[in-house]
């Protein structure tokens, strides 16, 4: 996991030009600017390191962003709705926090179904075809058929074009050489050039003009498209453990990274709870448990000295058949 960093919004676009079009134009940036201004009264609960973000779009790739619309809900929403209590959670940070964690380890998930999130995000068509695949989620895209697409194709920094991986059919293994990767780049550049331009030609024939719906077939799967993705927090956490795993691919891990850090400022109490609970966990099958039983029989670990809970340290030890610590 990289996004370590807080996520840096971009107010405006940068840069260029053809086929290597900006992020936002003009008229986007003033847009979003003009939603940033407005303030509004609310009785409902507002997550404040959110409110910060909200609307601004945080750069992913060479050319994509994510930004959150909406959202509903914080990490008292969900002590609330497991409590069903009338009020915020409870009186401590320090017990909703814990009240999370049982929520998390023990995956009472509807709770965090109670909170959800509208993103909106600029993504290559073929990030959006593995995205897609996590259905829990309604989905809203640019349409090709109705507006005409934009020039805008991702081109990879060399050191993300991967060298196929003879373990795994449907992964990368370590970066092919700066020669290869100038190749590769060059001839994606080209392509991409050349399908926008047939499009193009397609879409402007005086004679006999192809509809957008058919002349969009020739565009390579590198082109951008955006769509907003509406969600609740169990689906986005379930979508952030497989995207941020280091075995996902490099193009959909860096838009799980950036949504990562929106969720860390959206429910602090849960992110942390979920990078310790599930994202930094592990699953082992019941003959490794078996193992580790044997290994571990007749033994006492200090595992409230090693950090945990009164409460995870004495599950723990029920699952491993430890002894409790003297005293």
């Amino acid at each position: 996991m990289t996004g370590e960093q807080d996520p840096q919004p971009i107010d405006a676009p940068a840069g260029a030009s053809g086929h290597v079009a900006t992020r936002l134009t003009l008229e986007q940036a003033a847009a979003v600017a003009e939603a940033r201004a407005a303030s509004r009264v609310t009785r409902r609960v507002v997550a404040p390191a959110l409110e910060e973000l909200l609307y601004q779009a945080i750069p992913v790739l060479d050319k994509g962003f994510v930004r959150v619309i909406d959202y509903m809900g914080d990490d008292h929403a969900i002590v609330q709705a497991a409590r069903v209590s009338y009020g915020a959670g409870t009186k401590t940070v320090r017990t909703d926090a814990g009240l999370i964690d049982y929520l998390m380890r023990h995956q009472h998930t509807s709770p965090f179904e109670m909170c959800d999130i509208k993103l909106h995000v600029k993504l290559p068509v073929f990030v959006a075809r593995q995205w897609i695949r996590h259905r829990t989620a309604s989905v809203n895209e640019y349409s090709g058929r109705y507006s005409e697409i934009a020039d805008t194709f991702y081109e990879p920094e060399p050191s993300a074009i991967g060298r196929q991986s003879s373990l795994n059919r449907q992964g990368s293994a370590g970066a092919v050489s700066p020669g290869a990767a100038e190749r590769a780049i060059d001839a994606w550049r080209d392509g991409a050039v050349q399908a926008y331009e047939q499009y193009q030609a397609l879409l402007t024939d005086e004679d006999d003009a192809v509809a957008r719906e058919v002349a969009r077939i020739g565009l390579p799967v590198s082109h951008y498209t955006e769509w907003y993705w509406k969600t609740n927090l169990h689906n986005l956490l379930r979508f952030l453990e497989l995207r941020m795993d280091s075995h996902a691919q490099y193009e959909i891990r860096v838009y799980a990274e950036a949504i990562g850090q929106i969720v860390a400022a959206w429910v602090p109490l849960t992110w942390a709870s979920f990078l310790d609970q599930r994202f930094g966990s592990a699953s082992i099958s019941a003959k490794a448990m078996g193992v580790l039983r044997a290994e571990l029989a007749g033994r006492s670990l200090d595992l409230e000295g090693a950090g945990m809970s009164k409460g995870d340290a004495r599950e723990l030890r029920e699952v491993l058949g430890l002894e409790p610590p003297a005293g």
